[in-house]
């Protein structure tokens, strides 16, 4: 990764660890608790939210499924190549196995991982070794499991042969489970309580030539894989600050002073949020509309909420609170209040 937990990353990963969850019994809702992101946007692939934001998404899906080794290896079979949007496509288009590999590292941003990964040759032997030092303890081995097992899954969509790894090292105690995985991946060697993970297999393997390799098309989407990533940076850039003056002040601050705390003029500022595709007035809106949710979930009363957020009216809130949400303010706090009650039982 990249740009810390502020960057920007698609929400197909954070739609699979829901589909994941609630295959397991779990609520939508109670998983995106505190989190900012909505349902609806669940569904719309063009949606981004950013790293802390899935973070604190896995965090729900660990606390709510439970920790145990193997949950991670679950939540990665979901993970396929298209589901990577242009870098699948890519991926899938490359020469060889070794093109597809340095690909996939160069735009690790556009990927599921939250860690970071690095190719080392030596002798015999090429490894993908992992960096999981960014990456919260309390979601360490499921991301791990994870990125593993969607490695696995996705290399065998690319690629319709078994890949020859001979070696699997994880930072965590045996356990059946990882046996029983390194048997389905045919690795030879399982070491545990390493002190990073690591994917190891001959370096031969980096020459084996890919089925759909297209160097025109693996060309073409890498492009667009590098025009998706610039987007996202400048995106991230004076609206990303923006946001996190706007979270600072409760969501009530206007355009003026926003831009006096940026060292701009408004008008600069107008320019800018456009060339990064939004508005003073949409970023100001959502974020209210996410610190809305976040008071009434925490058991503030609507009036409470209302009056925190600046407005000069409860109906003025609860107006814009359906606006926002299809429904009243007091109606998302009782069904979110009710879920809470429930899971704690």
């Amino acid at each position: 990764m990249t740009d810390g937990q502020a960057q920007l990353r698609s929400i197909t990963s954070a739609a699979l660890l829901v589909e994941f969850a609630v295959g397991r019994g779990l609520g939508t809702a109670d998983l995106l608790r505190h989190t900012g992101i909505r349902e609806r946007e669940l569904m719309d692939s063009t949606t981004e939210i950013t790293l802390a934001q899935e973070l604190a998404l896995m965090r729900n899906v660990v606390a709510g499924v439970g920790d145990e080794p193997g949950m991670g290896l679950m939540a990665g079979l979901l993970c396929h190549p298209p589901s990577l949007g242009v870098l699948g496509f890519a991926l899938m288009s490359c020469p060889t196995v070794r093109d597809a590999v340095d690909l996939a590292l160069r735009y690790a941003d556009l990927s599921f991982t939250v860690a970071r990964h690095h190719l080392v040759v030596t002798g015999d032997d090429v490894s993908v070794v992992r960096d999981d030092s960014g990456v919260p303890a309390e979601v360490r081995r499921f991301a791990v499991e994870r990125d593993v097992a969607a490695i696995w899954t996705i290399q065998q969509d690319v690629m319709p042969l078994r890949p020859p790894i001979t070696r699997v090292a994880v930072a965590f105690p045996p356990h059946p489970v990882y046996e029983m995985f390194g048997a389905m991946l045919g690795v030879e060697e399982v070491v545990y309580n390493a002190q990073r993970s690591v994917l190891t297999g001959p370096s031969s393997i980096q020459y084996l030539p890919l089925p759909q390799a297209n160097t025109a098309t693996a060309r073409f989407y890498e492009q667009q894989c590098a025009d998706l990533l610039q987007r996202r940076k400048r995106r991230q850039g004076v609206s990303g600050r923006v946001r996190q003056l706007l979270i600072a002040r409760g969501g009530i601050a206007d355009q003026s002073r926003i831009a006096a705390e940026l060292d701009i003029s408004v008008r600069t500022l107008r320019r800018r949020l456009a060339d990064e595709g939004t508005t003073f007035r949409e970023l100001s809106s959502e974020t209210v509309g996410l610190l809305a949710e976040e008071f009434l979930v925490a058991g503030m009363t609507v009036e409470q909420s209302a009056l925190r957020l600046g407005y000069a009216s409860v109906s003025a809130f609860t107006s814009a609170f359906r606006a926002w949400k299809g429904q009243s303010p007091g109606q998302f706090a009782r069904e979110n209040r009710g879920r809470v009650a429930t899971r704690g039982a």
